[in-house]
């Protein structure tokens, strides 16, 4: 059965902590506190969101079996190069939505229903007619989707009561995207030949290296701007945060010119330690800046409205 769990592809379950910047957005804009968080719904909010991604991935891998072939690693995936049978992958499959489902409805009404989307947004993306990953650029933003919906499961674990603001849902997605198309570039120069980038993912027929970064530039800008505006809105001082933000997005570009880098295997980010140094110094200063109060930055903000009315 070896082969059938890794098709579920459990190592890729650490992408599921994207839930938890929900959580804490959900304790910083609510009346909740910590105090407030049920470990048991939090517990099952993961495994549910694992369950349903890793549904997700049970019909990628065997949907695109014929196209990885060409792939200079996913050739070697089981489904592949192994012989495994139909049935067994469609009650895999079913079984997977079947925990997730019940999971989901140990956590929230609200969380089900999102659970619901991610699996159906892994459909669309996954199963003709409508094989949404063939499509150039609306291939990135169907997947980097469920990077949104994640942070408003996270956020239903804390509250039903509320949604998400938009700047922050459209800036997380945002910020998906642009790791998706991180991603397809890395794997588009490794590949190294466009012809069989092609043979490998159909909308890799219609990219070059220049649209797939320009591309990522496009979505790191506005999910740079979108977080901008949730930042200065709901607290001034996680302004100072963003230089760090930016470093952050630069870093991640230049990774994705390396040879077979981590960009093409998010789940395997973790042990980049200088990305994981970034972004655990990223972390520490939005603690630092959520209970320090900066008084300069308030009067300077105060004082620019004034301008502009005055204007």
């Amino acid at each position: 059965m070896k082969k059938y769990i890794k098709i579920a592809r459990p190592d890729h379950w650490i992408k599921n902590f994207f839930i938890m910047p929900g959580v804490a957005i959900a304790f910083l804009l609510t009346e909740h506190s910590l105090k407030d968080i049920n470990i048991f719904k939090l517990i099952c909010a993961f495994f549910a969101t694992c369950m349903i991604a890793s549904a997700n991935y049970v019909i990628n891998e065997w949907l695109d079996a014929p196209f990885d072939k060409f792939h200079p690693t996913k050739k070697n995936r089981p489904v592949v190069t192994e012989n495994m049978k139909f049935s067994v992958v469609i009650a895999e499959y079913i079984a997977l939505i079947a925990v997730g489902v019940i999971l989901s409805l140990l956590v929230d009404k609200l969380f089900l229903i999102t659970s619901l989307v991610l699996l159906f947004m892994g459909f669309l993306y996954n199963v003709k007619p409508f094989r949404t990953k063939d499509i150039p650029y609306f291939d990135v933003l169907s997947e980097s989707v469920n990077n949104m919906l994640r942070l408003m499961m996270g956020w239903f674990v804390v509250t039903d009561s509320s949604l998400p603001p938009s700047s922050i849902l459209i800036g997380y997605w945002m910020a998906g995207a642009f790791l998706m198309a991180t991603k397809r570039f890395a794997e588009y120069r490794m590949i190294g030949n466009p012809e069989v980038a092609g043979l490998y993912r159909r909308s890799f027929k219609l990219y070059t290296e220049k649209t797939l970064l320009a591309s990522a530039l496009f979505y790191s800008l506005i999910s740079t701007f979108c977080l901008g505006v949730f930042l200065i809105k709901y607290r001034i001082e996680y302004l100072l945060c963003m230089p760090l933000v930016f470093l952050l997005f630069s870093y991640y570009v230049a990774m994705s010119f390396d040879p077979d880098s981590a960009v093409q295997r998010p789940e395997k980010l973790f042990k980049e330690k200088k990305l994981m140094l970034l972004v655990f110094v990223i972390i520490i200063a939005f603690m630092i800046l959520t209970s320090v109060d900066l008084n300069f930055l308030h009067r300077l903000t105060s004082n620019s409205l004034v301008w502009v009315r005055l204007d």
